[in-house]
C-alpha cells in the first residue's frame, strides 16, 4: 500500500509537469539571510548553502507550531513521547542534540537534551526560518554539529502602525467542538509600529489542544495518545535604528501545561493524574553599530529562566476529590537558567578581504530533585573567520574557535573551511569542511533519579562528542527563459561522529544501575537533489534525499561491532498556485517519510547489548486554500493529513528514560484534521 500511495503521488507530481526540486520557500535567490553571515546578503552569494521558509510559505501551511512547517523539509523528522507529551527532532539521522536552535540568533534553552523548544515559539511572530546544514561550531558553538536552525521574528520596516488578529480552530482526527475543548484552538493579536528611527512591537497567542484519544484512549478522555496541551506565549520588542546603530530588546514569555490522565482503577476508583508545567522567560538585547563603512560590531546579550513542575494527583471517582501524590519524582520541581553574551567585529581590511573576531560566553545554571547538587557549567570562547576573495568568482572562508569548559572537556580548537566558486553566471560550487562538537548537558552530567523502576546516574566524567564533516553542492540557475525560472540544486554530505553518549548499564554495580558513556562512534552520509521552478503564478518543487546512517559500538568484551550503513530516502514538494481574479491561493504540500533502520544499544540489557530497529515508511499531505475576503481579512482553510497516518510500526527507542521506550509505533500526527482561520490586518502609514 505503500508504494502504490507513493507512486500515484510522483504521477501526480509528473502530469502536473512539475519539475524535480526540493522546497525552496525563498522568493529568489536574492532574498536577504543573516545566519552565520559578517553582514547580510543575498541567498545566492553566501558561502553556505541556507535553505530558507519565508512568512508566506508558513502563512499558506495553516500552521500553529514550527513542527508542522518544518515536517515537510527533507531530512527533518519528528519523535512524539507519549508518556511526556514532548517532540523531538533529528536532521539526516543526526539527532536534535546536534542542531542548533536559535531565536534571533539567541540560543533556545532546553531543559534536558530534547528540543521541546520548537514547539513553545509562537509562529505568529516569524518572519523566516533559515536552515544551514553541516557544522557551524566554529560560529555558534556547541550544538551546532549538525546544523542552525535560526528562527528570525518581524520588524517594522516602515513608518507605520499595524494591528493584526488570528483566529484559528482545527479538529483532531474526527474530534471537535467549538472554540474550546475538543480539537486545536488558536487565538493571537499582534501590535507593531515605527515612528522616526523608534519601533515597537507586542504580542500574544493562546493555543489550546485538547489531546487526542486515538486507539489507546478511553470513553473518559483518560490515557490519551496525544496528551491535552495549553500554552499562552506572549512577546514585546522595542527598539532604535538610524544609519549607525540598530538596537533592541526583545523579551518572550511562555507558560505550558500539559496533563495526563491515567485510566482508572476500577477496584479502587482512582485514577493518577500528572501535571507537567513549563515556564520560561527569554529577555535579548541586540546590537549592530557601524563606526564607518569597513568596520561594526555586533553584541548580544540574553537571559534564560525556565522551569519545569510535575504535580502529580490521585483522583477519587467516589468522592471526587484529588489528592497529592507523595511517591518518587511525583512532585518535582526543576530550574534551568542561562547567560549568553556574545560580541563580534567585522572588519574590511580591503575587497578582497574581511575578518570576524569575536568573544562567546555562556553560562548555565541547574537545580532540581533529580540533580546532583547545583551544579554551573561555565563556557568560554574565541572565534575568528576571514573571508577571502581574490576575484569576484571565488570565495574562501576559514574560522577557528577555541574553547575553554568548566565542566567538561572540550575539544582544543575547532577548525572549519568554506568556500564558493562561481563556475559560471548560472552555475556555483561550495564545498566545505567542519569539526562539530556537542557538550554533554547537565542530564547527562548531574542527572539522579532513583526509584522502583529507575536507577540512573549521571556521569561527570563525560567528554564532548565531536564530528568531521564534508558537505558539498552544485546549484545551476536556467538562464531566462520566457517568464519561466527555474533551479536545481545537488548536494552531497559525509559525517564522522565519535564519542557519541549513550545510556547504558554501569559494569559491576549491584543493584542495576544505568549511567552515560562516551562508547560509539556513527558515521551518516548521502545525497540530496533540489529543484524548483516558477511559472507565472505557480510555484512547484520536489525533491529527493537518500541518507545512510552506520554505527560503531564497543561491546562487553571490548570488541567492536560495526553495523552496515543504514539507508532510507525521502520525497517531498510543494505546489502553490495563485488564482489573481479571485485574489485566492492553493497549496499542496507533501512528504514521503521512507523506512528507517539502524542499531541501537538496548539500556535494559534484554537485547543483549545491541538490537536492530525499524521505523516503517509514511505519507503526509497538506491541501490549503488561502483567500482575501477584503483589504483586511484573509480567510485560510484546508485539510492537513490527507493520508490519515496517526502512528506507524516502530521499535526505535525514543527516549534516554527507560520508562519511556516506545516499542508499539511511532506516533506521527492525530489523524486527518480540517481547520478554518480569519486574519485581521490593518496597516496605517
Amino acid at each position: 500500500m505503500i508504494h502504490f500511495r507513493l507512486v500515484i503521488a510522483i504521477s501526480t507530481l509528473f502530469t502536473s509537469q512539475v519539475i524535480l526540486a526540493q522546497d525552496s520557500t525563498s522568493k529568489s535567490l536574492q532574498e536577504v539571510i543573516v545566519t552565520g553571515q559578517f553582514k547580510p546578503q543575498s541567498l545566492k552569494n553566501s558561502v553556505y548553502q541556507v535553505n530558507v521558509i519565508n512568512e508566506e510559505r508558513i502563512k499558506l501551511s495553516g500552521a500553529t507550531n514550527i513542527q508542522q512547517v518544518l515536517n515537510n523539509q527533507l531530512g527533518f523528522r519528528f519523535s512524539n513521547d507519549p508518556t511526556l507529551g514532548t517532540t523531538d527532532v533529528s536532521l539526516n539521522r543526526i539527532s536534535g542534540r546536534n542542531v542548533k536552535i536559535l531565536l534571533d540568533g539567541v540560543p533556545l534553552a532546553d531543559r534536558f537534551d530534547e528540543r521541546v523548544s520548537l514547539s513553545q515559539i509562537d509562529i505568529n511572530t516569524i518572519e523566516r526560518i533559515e536552515i544551514v546544514n553541516g557544522p557551524m561550531s566554529v560560529s555558534f558553538g556547541t550544538d551546532a554539529m549538525g546544523g542552525v536552525l535560526n528562527i528570525i521574528t518581524k520588524k517594522p520596516s516602515a513608518n507605520s502602525l499595524s494591528i493584526s488578529a488570528r483566529v484559528q480552530e482545527e479538529t483532531a482526527g474526527k474530534e471537535y467542538h467549538v472554540l474550546n475543548y475538543r480539537g486545536n484552538h488558536t487565538q493571537n493579536v499582534n501590535i507593531s509600529s515605527k515612528i522616526n528611527n523608534f519601533y515597537f512591537s507586542a504580542g500574544g497567542t493562546h493555543n489550546d489542544f485538547n489531546g487526542f484519544n486515538g486507539l489507546s484512549g478511553d470513553q473518559y478522555g483518560r490515557d490519551k495518545s496525544w496528551l491535552p496541551k495549553e500554552q499562552f506565549l506572549g512577546n514585546a520588542k522595542f527598539g532604535y535604528k538610524n544609519s549607525k546603530l540598530d538596537i533592541y530588546y526583545r523579551v518572550d514569555a511562555m507558560a505550558e501545561k500539559i496533563i495526563d490522565r491515567n485510566k482508572i482503577n476500577y477496584e479502587t476508583a482512582r485514577a493518577l493524574d500528572q501535571h507537567f508545567i513549563t515556564d520560561r522567560i527569554l529577555q535579548q538585547i541586540q546590537s549592530n553599530y557601524s563606526f564607518n563603512n569597513k568596520l561594526s560590531l555586533n553584541t548580544l546579550l540574553a537571559y534564560t529562566n525556565l522551569k519545569r513542575s510535575t504535580k502529580t494527583y490521585y483522583h477519587d471517582f467516589v468522592k471526587n476529590t484529588d489528592s497529592i501524590g507523595t511517591g518518587d519524582g511525583q512532585q518535582d520541581v526543576s530550574k534551568l537558567s542561562s547567560f549568553s553574551f556574545k560580541n563580534s567585529f567585522q572588519y574590511t581590511i580591503s575587497p578582497t578581504l574581511s575578518l570576524q573576531p569575536g568573544i562567546d560566553i555562556n553560562h548555565e545554571k541547574v537545580s532540581g530533585d533529580r540533580v546532583l547538587g547545583t551544579p554551573i557549567i561555565n563556557d568560554y570562547a574565541f572565534f575568528l573567520s576571514a573571508e577571502y576573495k581574490p576575484t569576484n568568482k571565488i570565495n574562501i572562508r576559514p574560522g577557528f574557535r577555541l574553547i575553554s569548559n568548566s565542566k567538561f572537556k572540550a575539544p582544543p580548537i575547532v577548525p572549519s573551511i568554506n568556500t564558493k566558486f562561481v563556475l559560471n553566471k548560472n552555475i556555483d560550487l561550495r564545498l566545505s569542511y567542519g569539526f562539530g562538537f556537542r557538550a554533554p548537558v547537565l542530564r547527562e552530567l548531574f542527572f539522579r533519579f532513583v526509584d522502583v523502576n529507575h536507577n540512573i546516574v549521571g556521569n561527570p566524567n563525560l567528554t564532548a562528542e565531536t564530528s568531521n564533516s564534508l558537505n558539498g553542492s552544485l546549484s545551476w540557475t536556467a538562464p531566462n527563459l520566457k517568464g519561466i525560472k527555474f533551479t536545481s540544486t545537488l548536494n552531497g554530505f559525509y559525517n564522522a561522529i565519535k564519542g557519541q553518549i549513550e545510556l547504558i548499564q554501569s559494569a559491576g554495580v549491584v543493584p542495576t544501575q544505568y549511567s552515560y558513556f562516551n562508547i560509539s562512534k556513527s558515521k551518516t552520509k548521502g545525497f540530496s537533489l533540489d529543484n524548483k521552478i516558477k511559472v507565472k503564478q505557480l510555484n512547484a518543487s520536489i525533491g529527493f534525499t537518500y541518507f545512510g546512517l552506520q554505527r560503531e559500538f564497543i561491546g562487553n568484551d571490548s570488541k567492536i561491532i560495526v553495523s552496515n550503513f543504514f539507508w532510507t530516502p525521502e520525497i517531498n514538494s510543494n505546489i502553490t498556485y495563485k488564482l489573481k481574479k479571485l485574489n485566492t491561493s492553493f497549496g499542496l504540500f507533501y512528504k514521503f517519510i521512507g523506512v528507517a533502520p539502524s542499531l541501537n544499544i538496548d539500556p535494559t540489557g534484554r537485547e543483549q547489548g545491541l538490537f536492530s530497529t525499524k521505523t516503517d515508511a509514511y505519507h503526509l499531505a497538506d491541501f490549503t486554500i488561502t483567500t482575501n475576503a477584503n483589504k483586511n481579512v484573509t480567510v485560510n482553510a484546508g485539510i492537513k493529513n490527507l493520508f490519515d497516518v496517526t502512528s506507524v510500526n516502530s521499535n526505535t527507542v525514543i527516549s534516554s528514560n527507560l520508562s519511556h521506550n516506545n516499542s508499539n509505533g511511532l506516533l506521527v500526527n492525530y489523524g486527518r484534521s480540517y481547520f478554518l482561520g480569519l486574519v485581521f490586518q490593518f496597516n496605517k502609514k
